[in-house]
């Protein structure tokens, strides 16, 4: 059983909203320079280049010969959770103790790459690969911070594998599919804050009581590791006539079953165990529904409607099979509820040609929250969001198009965080606050046609 991260899935669930809240839940929308450029309005009715095809494999027939299309997305987050902890506990009696308990930045910046290439092979067919990422995540606090009793680091890394293929059935539709191969590793940890040494040496508390609470900075979780698993995709477009087209297009769940290890303090008691186990998840299928309008010859207009079923995010639940159980004996674990519900975004673009040379770009969209406010965590402090973008495509050479985007990223209304752990037995810490924050975004895209 290769050491594969347990909560992996917990670490893709604080990857989307306290790194990235400009995509709900822990999704990744920054694929390519050019459509960030008009906030993906139309993505899926698009055929700026090779890239096109990572929101609809259909999207292919549009692409003539062989081009090749990379770049980057370099991300800067801005992200603040303000609150306090409130700790009760018999030990206390009826007196209840605060503890200022805010994060400032607790993202750092990240560039997020990409790589396409489309191949025609005939006036039907066109096949192509892409080589992206749909979700990652850097936060991290002081691992005695006061909340660190809810996760002080949180790191994963994916790349999804995507061959596609295109057909294309006569002048007005096309049809596609592709195959989903994604890879991702992680890490996560939970470590003891450093009020803890405040109750743990106060003379007032008793010595049996005491003597089970952990030093601060102490590893209460930490999980780390790798795994793979695939799904699928499919599209189509209708070419209503020369100046308007619908695109829609389809991407699976993908099923993850992360086997691997657990260890930290409430898991081993400190001692040197190897603990088995697996969490099953799935990410969630998206879909968009997306129309492109050419409405002169200088000036185009998109829109899109993007639909993720984050529903099927309910609950994390890790089963322990083999013979060595954590030290409370249990074969599984509710790692904790999420109770996700569906999300919806929605976008409009245009873009204008202004001369042989130069195309500008600008959209605006509405990305809706994956969290109830009564389920917004510490770590998955997600609401919703305002994309602002701008962009624009300069024709180099015959061959080469070089595009420009940069987007600004507001959260949008309230974003309540009321989160509760139990400490060892001894205490419920309850954190009370909520997040804010905005995300600046700037990329540059690279296509060529062979």
């Amino acid at each position: 059983m290769k050491k594969t991260s347990l909560t992996l899935a917990m670490t893709l669930a604080f990857l989307g909203t306290t790194s990235q809240i400009h995509a709900a839940g822990f999704q990744l929308a920054e694929y390519s320079s050019t459509g960030l450029g008009r906030a993906f309005a139309g993505e899926a009715a698009m055929a700026d280049n090779a890239a096109s095809q990572s929101r609809n494999p259909a999207m292919l027939s549009y692409l003539e010969g062989r081009q090749l299309s990379a770049g980057g997305i370099y991300v800067v987050p801005n992200i603040d959770v303000t609150g306090d902890i409130a700790i009760s506990s018999p030990v206390f009696g009826d007196q209840v103790m605060h503890v200022p308990a805010s994060a400032h930045d607790v993202a750092g910046p990240a560039l997020v790459p990409n790589f396409y290439y489309s191949n025609q092979l005939n006036d039907q067919w066109t096949w192509g690969l892409t080589v992206n990422s749909n979700y990652g995540l850097a936060t991290e606090i002081d691992k005695t911070h006061a909340a660190a009793l809810f996760g002080n680091e949180t790191a994963i890394t994916t790349v999804e594998f995507n061959p596609n293929i295109a057909y294309k059935v006569n002048q007005q539709l096309t049809i596609g599919a592709g195959v989903r191969v994604v890879y991702g590793e992680g890490s996560i940890s939970a470590t003891t804050p450093y009020w803890v040494d405040g109750i743990k040496y106060n003379p007032a508390v008793p010595a049996e009581v005491a003597a089970r609470l952990p030093e601060s900075g102490t590893s209460l979780k930490a999980m780390e590791g790798d795994d793979i698993s695939y799904g699928w995709k499919a599209g189509a477009s209708w070419q209503i006539n020369p100046q308007h087209r619908i695109g829609l297009a389809y991407h699976s769940g993908v099923e993850l079953e992360l086997d691997g290890y657990a260890s930290g303090l409430l898991y081993d008691g400190g001692q040197d165990l190897s603990i088995e186990g697996y969490l099953p998840i799935e990410l969630p299928a998206f879909a968009e529904l997306a129309t492109h309008h050419q409405i002169s010859e200088k000036f185009a207009l998109h829109a899109s409607i993007n639909w993720t079923q984050w529903s099927v995010f309910d609950e994390l639940v890790a089963y322990f099979p083999g013979e060595q159980k954590p030290i409370s004996g249990v074969d599984s674990d509710l790692v904790k509820n999420e109770n996700f519900k569906d999300n919806w975004r929605y976008a409009v673009g245009g873009t204008y040609q202004l001369n042989h040379d130069w195309a500008l770009r600008a959209g605006l969209a509405l990305d809706t929250t994956a969290v109830e406010d009564d389920y917004r965590t510490t770590t998955i402090p997600d609401a919703d969001r305002l994309w602002f973008s701008v962009g624009a495509g300069y024709q180099a050479t015959e061959n080469l198009t070089i595009d420009f985007a940069a987007t600004y990223i507001k959260m949008y209304g309230d974003a309540p965080i009321n989160e509760a752990q139990d400490l060892a037995g001894l205490a419920l810490v309850n954190f009370s606050g909520e997040a804010t924050g905005d995300v600046w975004l700037a990329g540059i895209q690279f296509s060529y046609k062979m």
